[in-house]
């Protein structure tokens, strides 16, 4: 709780606190983060939530006795975001415990856009009673309680919660070592094991939605108890928890799973989980996004190749997945020797690029594969076509010389932007994830590898934020991040520098001098796994498709059976229309009524609907619907097609 302004009774050494401006303050002796606030001013002090003290959050009450650089939280900072919705977790099980006394709690910690918290309980909450713990959290809020840290011995943490009656969290702090302390945070009635930092009060704690109840097997093991995991979502705002609101309905409305039934486009069934069963439309959409990308691998200097599925295990074992990987890895035996399912497809262009001796002259050597690979993902994370155990990656591997990756890293974010644009995507987050702790390889390696990519960024303007220890083991990456037109973000593209790999398979080249020579390898992909990728096109265009991906391009409709041989004969002209293509149309002349027909075929997003009565027939003309139920009027047959190669020829996403 922040405390009174703040005054000079603690006479002691003096304090000399720098600010983030650089600023510098001193005082008479130890301070809190909350009196340097209110030092400062009566609304900092009112807005501080938390502060950061040498680049750790710390509670408002954290007491300041030496020179310390420090900043004061609030809820415009991220880590303000944090410390609400962490507290918010807390205010939740206080909730539940004000109005479920003999229920048990156990963890509640933050997750992306909210927080969720476990309970043991004789029964499965309903939604009532998440609209009456919400209810009361508001209550228990606008009390506006201290939140107040105190340490305790962890025996004596155990033998209180004990008493209390909470087991799981008397098992939590005794699998904490002996000799430490454990932290409790206490409001109202309720107190909590927690590391912190927390709000000052409840009353900091205003803008909040319970989601959702799941079950949640206690530690996570199967074999313990299904606990009910309360999921819900906190703000620093009011504004920004009604558009994430909003975003969530949104997001519900587009999901790829509900449209893929709708469209029919795909389905996934319990005897292949986590693998894609693809109907004609599906299909036609996923062969829509490979052709296109088979196109860029043509005008982009790659050469296609294709590997095996199955390979020895010794193979993995050298590249190190075997050793790193291999519980994700699907395995299989024959003739007494193992072999596992790639999950990736780099060993394989290593052992393509070793046939035949290499020269120097033909570095750098782009292969491209449309590889199917397959991962043993558990199945709580699958998730539709987003996340699957059978997939296709757009996947890449350019053998070049240390002195090209540079041209090569600049090259292929300038063809990912393009690519990017015309699946209508323009907003692009960029990010370098460098050496993690396990990894391979030289120290040295590393920082030529990094250095490269933060060189390749910088030269294509691109700005980037650094994710720390977040490389592959083999080498650093940059990921390519897209937003959707809800605001969503998914990580689709890659591109990896890696000496190591082909120092283990042993590939080499001979350079201008006549020795042998390592190359460089760089894994590289820019849709990622094409199933995702659909799926993220599903949701982009809720299921509206542009015109030269959609999977059924054009309807021709007839008003009465005497336009049926007219629309069968506009629908074999439309098909020969385009000197490149076959456009996709499909013909309706069932005898039911017009308006019933286009109604129909509008609600599996069509791009164009056309429709013949008696006077089109007459003039030789249609009239044209576009999707939105937009009328573009009659128009000839030639007018028609020039609307739709044009549409096609500029990959419109209107």
């Amino acid at each position: 709780m922040i405390s009174a302004p703040f005054s000079f009774s603690r006479m002691s050494n003096m304090v000399q606190i720098t600010l983030p401006d650089g600023s510098t303050r001193d005082y008479p002796g130890p301070i809190t983060v909350a009196e340097v606030a209110a030092s400062i001013g009566a609304g900092l002090a009112k807005a501080a939530l938390a502060g950061k003290v040498d680049g750790k959050v710390v509670d408002t009450s954290y007491l300041l006795d030496s020179n310390t650089a420090l900043s004061i939280i609030t809820a415009k900072d991220a880590e303000g975001l944090d410390v609400i919705r962490h507290s918010t977790a807390h205010l939740l099980a206080y909730a539940v415990k004000e109005l479920f006394p003999e229920a048990q709690v156990t963890i509640g910690p933050v997750v992306e856009n909210g927080f969720y918290y476990d309970f043991s309980y004789k029964r499965p909450f309903t939604p009532e009673d998440l609209a009456a713990i919400e209810k009361k959290m508001t209550e228990l809020a606008n009390k506006d309680e201290p939140v107040v840290r105190r340490v305790l011995p962890r025996d004596e943490a155990v033998a209180y919660f004990k008493s209390l009656g909470e087991h799981y969290k008397a098992e939590i702090i005794a699998s904490i070592p002996a000799n430490e302390d454990v932290s409790l945070y206490r409001e109202g009635q309720f107190e909590d094991l927690c590391r912190g930092p927390h709000v000052p009060s409840t009353g900091k704690l205003k803008h909040f939605k319970l989601m959702k109840v799941a079950g949640a097997y206690w530690r996570g093991d199967h074999r313990n108890e299904m606990l009910q995991r309360v999921y819900g979502t906190a703000w620093a705002s009011k504004d920004e928890l009604q558009q994430y609101l909003t975003m969530l309905e949104e997001a519900e409305k587009r999901d790829h799973r509900k449209l893929g039934r709708e469209l029919d486009l795909f389905h996934i069934d319990d005897h292949a989980p986590g693998l894609v069963f693809w109907h004609p439309k599906g299909w036609t959409v996923w062969q829509g996004v490979e052709q296109y990308m088979r196109q860029v691998y043509r005008d982009n200097g790659y050469q296609e190749v294709k590997g095996p599925q199955v390979i020895d295990k010794t193979l993995w074992e050298k590249t190190g997945h075997w050793d790193k990987y291999r519980d994700n890895m699907f395995t299989t035996e024959s003739e007494k020797r193992d072999y596992a399912l790639k999950p990736m497809n780099c060993p394989g262009h290593i052992l393509i690029f070793k046939q035949g001796i290499k020269s120097y002259r033909d570095l750098p050597l782009r292969f491209g594969e449309f590889g199917q690979c397959h991962r043993n993902e558990p199945s709580g994370g699958l998730h539709g076509i987003m996340r699957v155990r059978g997939f296709t990656q757009d996947d890449g591997h350019i053998f070049c010389t240390e002195d090209q990756i540079l041209d090569e890293c600049v090259n292929f974010t300038t063809l990912l932007q393009k690519v990017y644009k015309d699946f209508g995507f323009t907003d692009i987050i960029y990010k370098i994830a460098t050496r993690p702790e396990k990894r391979i390889g030289s120290d040295e390696i590393w920082d030529k590898a990094e250095h490269a990519l933060m060189q390749s960024l910088k030269s294509s303007n691109c700005s980037f934020e650094i994710a720390p220890g977040d490389g592959a083991f083999y080498g650093p990456k940059i990921e390519y991040t897209l937003k959707d037109a809800i605001g969503r973000q998914w990580q689709c593209g890659t591109i990896q520098v890696d000496f190591s790999m082909p120092e283990r398979l042993d590939a080499e080249y001979v350079g201008e001098d006549g020795a042998r020579h390592r190359p460089v390898m760089l894994h590289r992909a820019i849709l990622g796994s094409l199933e995702r990728f659909v799926g993220i096109l599903i949701e982009e265009h809720a299921g509206a498709l542009p015109t030269w991906l959609a999977p059924v391009q054009v309807a021709v409709l007839n008003i009465t059976d005497a336009q049926s041989d007219y629309c069968r004969e506009i629908a074999d002209k439309l098909k020969k229309a385009l000197p490149n293509q076959e456009l996709r149309v499909i013909t309706d002349l069932r005898n039911e009524k017009i308006t019933y027909k286009i109604r129909e075929h509008s609600l599996q997003k069509l791009p164009y609907i056309l429709v013949a009565g008696d006077k089109e027939k007459a003039a030789g003309a249609v009239a044209v619907r576009a999707r939105g139920n937009k009328d573009l009027g009659v128009m000839s047959l030639d007018a028609f097609v020039q609307t739709i190669a044009q549409d096609i020829a500029t990959k419109s996403v209107a």
